[in-house]
């Protein structure tokens, strides 16, 4: 059962049921994260985990200043940049000049289409990596993420 803290999730990852989170949870999660909790740092999260969708920055400014948020294009870029450093957003470079921004914090990997730009999860279940070379001295693994670039057989 999950926490007030976090949305409820069940079906597929074609198919999910997701209830959008309280602006007190959002304001929890900030909060349990370490990060002061601005109206413009909540209303960029709540989009952000509501949507359950990989959104570029620019993307992300669109449906903030929807809501009547009018957060500046800084703004969005220092409240991700935060988020990321904080743990409670993936940054995906899924091309040289294509980044996304992933709240799904659990581990996955993503199928990316190249003719549509969509990008779909992928259950850590469904992928193995071995053989991986030896880390260089002084580092310790932060994570491998797997990108999967799919196009259209037609």
């Amino acid at each position: 059962m999950p926490s007030d803290s976090q949305s409820s999730v069940s079906a597929s990852a074609d198919d999910m049921v997701v209830a959008p989170l309280s602006r007190e949870a959002v304001i929890g999660r900030l909060r349990a994260a370490g990060i002061a909790p601005t109206h413009q740092r909540i209303e960029i999260a709540q989009v952000l985990f509501d949507c359950h969708e990989h959104l570029s920055a620019e993307q992300l400014l669109v449906r903030v200043n929807a809501r009547f948020a009018q957060s500046s294009k800084a703004t969005i870029y220092n409240t991700l940049k935060l988020l990321v450093e904080h743990g409670m957003v993936r940054e995906l470079f899924v091309e040289r000049d294509k980044v996304v921004y992933d709240p799904n914090m659990t581990p996955h990997h993503h199928f990316y289409d190249v003719d549509s730009g969509k990008l779909t999860d992928i259950p850590a279940e469904g992928v193995e990596i071995r053989g991986l070379p030896p880390l260089p001295q002084g580092v310790l693994s932060a994570g491998v993420d797997v990108i999967v670039r799919i196009r259209s057989a037609a």
